[in-house]
């Protein structure tokens, strides 16, 4: 394995790029905490795999939510550190913070860190080649290499109970998480390009073999749902296949039924 610290500068300079992605729009706070607001209970146990710049798991703790924040990049992780300094005292007692990596099984996994653009870091080779076909990656570079500690959803199950909430975004590693996971919580969603529309079926498809559930969309950054009303899978499949090879991102959240 290759590694070498990378410029201070760059680093930054990508750090500032997540809070200006995450925090920089015009009623974003507000938006959030509407939309989850929908979805979450006071009290429940909310998994954030990939907290990143920590936004979600701000606005979980607004809402009175316990959470468990996975967060493996060094910088993110002491970011998110920070950040919960200047909560309530209430909000800090509800949080767990952890520097591991979610996948199919225990170990160690090697992180690929971009870190001019460290929302695309990823532990995955297969991403970081399919994405090469897709316009908006043009730019990207992963330029480091560190090993993270790796957890399965189970074995995060069995430490901190079961969650009413998972919230996976981890690059590619979704289906991965979701082979790592045995039994469904009451709501679930994992990211989804439409440039790599055969992850998120093959997801669509381990996530069918745990039970069953209803689905919607939320494109980008938007929090608001494609539908007014929850669809089966199939729909979203349908949806997903006609999408196939267009440059945008997205979340879908599955309900158990």
């Amino acid at each position: 394995m290759t590694s070498h610290p990378g410029s201070i500068l760059l680093r930054l300079r990508g750090i500032l790029r997540s809070l200006f992605m995450y925090y920089g729009g015009r009623g974003a706070r507000r938006r959030m905490d509407g939309f989850y607001g929908r979805l979450l209970r006071k009290d429940d146990l909310c998994f954030d795999i990939g907290a990143h710049a920590g936004n979600r798991t701000l606005c979980f703790l607004r809402l009175g939510a316990r959470v468990v924040a996975l967060e493996p990049q060094p910088d993110f992780q002491g970011l998110l550190r920070l950040l919960l300094r200047f909560r309530p005292a209430d909000e800090r007692a509800r949080v767990t913070l952890l520097a591991e990596a979610v996948g199919r099984e225990a170990g160690m996994l090697e992180l690929h860190i971009s870190q001019a653009t460290p929302t695309v870091t990823s532990g995955s080779r297969d991403f970081i080649e399919d994405t090469g076909a897709i316009a908006s990656f043009d730019i990207v570079d992963w330029d480091r290499r560190i090993e993270v500690p790796q957890v399965t959803l189970d074995a995060l199950v069995e430490r901190h109970g079961m969650p009413d909430f998972i919230k996976l975004d981890i690059e590619g590693m979704e289906l991965d998480a979701l082979l790592g996971l045995s039994r469904l919580p009451r709501l679930l969603s994992f990211e989804f390009l439409a440039g790599r529309v055969d992850n998120a079926l093959a997801c669509l498809d381990r996530i069918g073999e745990l039970g069953r559930t209803e689905c919607n969309i939320s494109r980008g950054e938007d929090l608001c749902f494609e539908w007014a009303d929850w669809r089966p899978p199939e729909h979203v499949q349908s949806w997903l296949e006609a999408r196939r090879g267009e440059d945008f991102s997205g979340d879908i959240y599955i309900r158990s039924i």
